[in-house]
């Protein structure tokens, strides 16, 4: 088994930020059933707040354990934005533009792309960055 840290890419159709909120929504559901916890890296408090509220309402049977960055630290999933980073190094979720230098101290990277100009040249240089580290990379095509 690899012990090689690994990024993955989703690919979407869509080109909406609101889109790779729902993505994430029902991607982390998967990554909790891992035991893994996950930080949520967001441009702004207002994108982090959407995101917050769409983590309680995207489903009526599911709970998704989560907090605001600076809230619970203990919290399964913790959204956050700006330079703080929480104490584990499971899974990074860049639902941001840049990938910062200190994610690749993760375990997992996770790029939500869109079809939208800025996301999507911001994902490739983070590709390459992931590439130049050695990590591990996936890129999974969800258009159809």
């Amino acid at each position: 088994m690899s012990t090689k840290n690994r990024a993955d890419f989703y690919i979407l159709a869509a080109s909406d930020e609101d889109s790779r909120q729902q993505f994430f929504c029902r991607l982390s559901e998967k990554i909790l059933g891992l035991g893994l916890q996950v930080f949520v890296q967001v441009p702004d408090e207002i994108r982090a707040a959407r995101l917050d509220a769409q983590l309680w309402s995207w489903r009526p049977d599911s709970f998704v354990p989560h907090a605001l960055q600076g809230v619970t630290p203990e919290a399964p999933i913790t959204i956050g934005w700006g330079p703080e980073l929480p104490a584990h190094r499971d899974v990074y979720v860049n639902l941001g533009l840049e990938l910062p230098a200190e994610a690749l101290q993760f375990k997992r990277i996770v790029e939500i792309v869109v079809q939208d100009d800025a996301i999507l040249e911001a994902s490739r240089s983070n590709y390459r960055l992931c590439q130049q580290n050695g990590l591990e990379l996936h890129r999974t095509d969800m258009r159809g």
